[in-house]
Parts: structure tokens; sequence; C-alpha cells
């Protein structure tokens, strides 16, 4: 008989709209003993069944779905049909943007949560983010087999996220060859180099690849300021588009050293290029005070915001940053700023650069909406899904 949990009274109204997560404050009681990351049904108040999920007793999300169907077994077929049913939207995506890297499996919203695999040629780098994707490892590694048996797997699953469902941090080698320390990958006709095994996330941050093309409309005879720069992909774009001028700017001389060879790989005018190591938000009061100017600045920090709490403190850090980015800027300058942090709603960011304008005292105009790429689709019953919004404002 299968481990039952049973939903307070009232507590249902998510399930039944197909939300995938159960929260510890929603749950009334357990009937039977689970281990962590197995499989459970999860009932309501009445015992009625609403879904089968993965059970994490040491995070505030208690429960994850895998199915909202009763006689659906949770094995290596499981994992085929939702690896098989994600390949078919990338397979259109590649086509038609001429793709070799792409977000292959995008956690709950391609049906297995906690879950996160994306492809770099004939590499596929997993994070498994889950108590429940941890203890289906070795089946999803089976149906990765049997999918993409010509592929190699390697795992970056040495993500902090993983403490808070009480599993430690691992990476390495799964299936097949080690990746190279660098490997190219194109992107709108961009050649890039990732660097799977000590890179940020899986080794390159392909939600932003839209943005990145985006770019190239904005910087002609512009001179860029390129922040949180990393390996530069914006910073390639910007010299395709015809740029004067890029000043890239990251903490990791690492990131900044890849980015150098990312311009040169595409046989760009390095000398248009300078990288600094430096901590953005000293540099921009830096360049303010001494009367620097721009005419496009590129905001791309990491995300300010992993819990409700922080979310105050996040609305003012972004606040600031963008604030000094519109004060750096010329008359008719741009500004494409982002966030990538989920529990940051679009409305919200939006309203934090109309007030960081006011205190510029710069008036802005919001011209164009930036999303993560196709490849992160959002699925309808999990909104959370949707991490990756930006504006293109136009600064008088």
């Amino acid at each position: 008989m299968s481990v039952r949990l049973i939903l307070a009274k009232g507590r249902e109204k998510s399930l039944l709209r197909r939300h995938p997560w159960v929260f510890s404050g929603a749950i009334a009681k357990m009937e039977g003993k689970a281990q962590s990351g197995e499989t459970i049904d999860v009932c309501d108040s009445q015992g009625k069944w609403l879904a089968r999920a993965a059970w994490s007793p040491s995070s505030q999300i208690r429960a994850r779905v895998w199915s909202w169907q009763q006689d659906e077994t949770i094995d290596v077929d499981f994992f085929v049909r939702r690896l098989k049913a994600a390949q078919q939207l990338r397979n259109w995506l590649a086509a038609r943007d001429n793709l070799d890297s792409y977000r292959l499996i995008a956690g709950e919203s391609d049906g297995l949560p906690g879950v996160t695999i994306d492809r770099f040629g004939h590499f596929l780098v997993l994070q498994l983010l889950s108590a429940g994707a941890e203890y289906q490892r070795a089946a999803l590694i089976s149906a990765l087999q049997i999918c993409y048996p010509s592929c190699a797997v390697y795992d970056r699953s040495d993500v902090s996220v993983r403490k808070k469902e009480g599993l430690p941090l691992t990476q390495g080698t799964v299936l097949g060859d080690t990746p190279p320390d660098l490997l190219p990958i194109t992107e709108h006709g961009m050649k890039l180099l990732v660097d799977i095994q000590t890179g940020h996330k899986t080794g390159y941050y392909l939600d932003q690849r839209d943005s990145r093309l985006a770019t190239r409309s904005y910087a002609k005879d512009r001179r860029v300021l390129n922040c949180f720069s990393y390996t530069g992909g914006f910073a390639v774009s910007a010299l395709l588009g015809g740029c004067k001028q890029v000043i890239s700017v990251d903490t990791s001389q690492g990131a900044l050293d890849v980015a150098r060879q990312n311009i040169e790989l595409n046989g760009l005018d390095v000398s248009k290029a300078e990288f600094l190591r430096d901590d953005v938000f000293k540099l921009l009061r830096r360049y303010r005070d001494e009367g620097e100017k721009f005419d496009l600045v590129v905001m791309d920090p990491p995300k300010f915001v992993e819990n409700k709490n922080q979310l105050a403190g996040a609305c003012r850090g972004y606040k600031d940053i963008n604030m000094l980015a519109m004060q750096l800027l010329n008359p008719g300058g741009m500004l494409l700023t982002f966030s990538c942090s989920g529990l940051m709603p679009t409305e919200l960011f939006q309203k934090i650069i109309a007030d960081a304008a006011l205190d510029a005292q710069r008036d802005v105009q919001f011209i164009e909406q930036f999303r993560q790429a196709a490849d992160h689709p959002v699925i309808a019953s999990y909104p959370e899904g949707m991490y990756l919004k930006g504006f293109a404002c136009h600064v008088l």
C-alpha cells in the first residue's frame, strides 16, 4: 500500500488548479512512512486522490507532483515519455533558430519538478535540485541513455538549493566523455565558449539568448557598459551590432578572460573591448562621480531574491543599480535591464525602474519587454516558472 499525504481541509485548491507544489502548512497528516524523495500519493481531506508526488521532508515544499494520473508509475518509461515530449518542442525551436544548445528540461514546466537539463552539443548537463529528482536519479539517467545514446551526461548538482532539500552537492561525469575546459557553441551567428565544469549554473545562461540578440539592434555607434558581464555574450552581440566601444564588468577574472576569447573567436576588434574586474555597484558610483557617460547600459545582475523575506532588500538593490545606470546615460541613451529573480513580479520590477528614474531625475520610456527564451517554457498552472524579465528603456 502506498504512502498517503492527506491535506488539511480546503488546502486542495492549488492542486485542483494543477499547481505542482504542496507546502508544509497544507498537510494534515501522513498515512505510512516515506523516505526522502520517495513517491507518495496526495489526497484531499476526504481521502480523494489528487496527485502522485515526491516527498521532501527537509523542505518547506514537502511534495512536488510528478503525475496527475493515478495509474502512472514513476519509472524509467515515465522519464522517457517526459523527455520525448520536451524534445519535440526543442526540435522545432532548434530548427527555427539554428540552435546546437538549448534547455531540454525546464523543471516543473516540463513535468519534471526539480530537474534541469541543458544541452550543449552532445553534452547533456544535469541539475537535480529536489529530493524527488535525486531519488529518481538512476531512472532518469537510464531514460537519458535510451533517448540520447550518443550524448555524454555531466552532473552540475553543485548548487546551494540542494541543502534546503537535505541533499549533498554533487558534480562530475555521469556518462561518456568529460566536457572540455571550454566548449564552443553557436547562438544567432555568434560562437561562444561554455565552461560546463566550473561555469555559472550549467555553464552558460541560455535563457538570455533572445535578449543578447536584441542588444545588436541597440548597439550601433554607441558606447556600451556591460554590467555583470560573465563571459561576454552581450559584449559580442554589441560588437556585432556595430558599437563604438564596450566595457565588460565582472568580479570574476576567469569569466572576463573567456569574454576576451569570445570576442577574438568571432573575429571582432578586441581593441574596442575593455574588461574590468570590479564590483558593479562601486564602479557605477565611481563612474558617476568621474562624469563618465555611455549610450547603452546592459544591466544583467545575479538573482537578488532567494526567499520572500529578501524581497524588500532586493527592491532597494535593483532600484540603486538602475538609478546609477540612468545617471551614466547620455540623453537618448538605452538601458537594457533584467531581473532573474522568480519572486520579483514583472509589474513590481517595472515600478522599481520607474522609481529609479525619479531618483535619477530622468524620464524613461519603456519600449520593449524581454523574457526567458522559448526553450524555457512556463506551464500555465505554474506561473512562478516565469522568472526572467527585462525592459529596454529609452532614457531621456
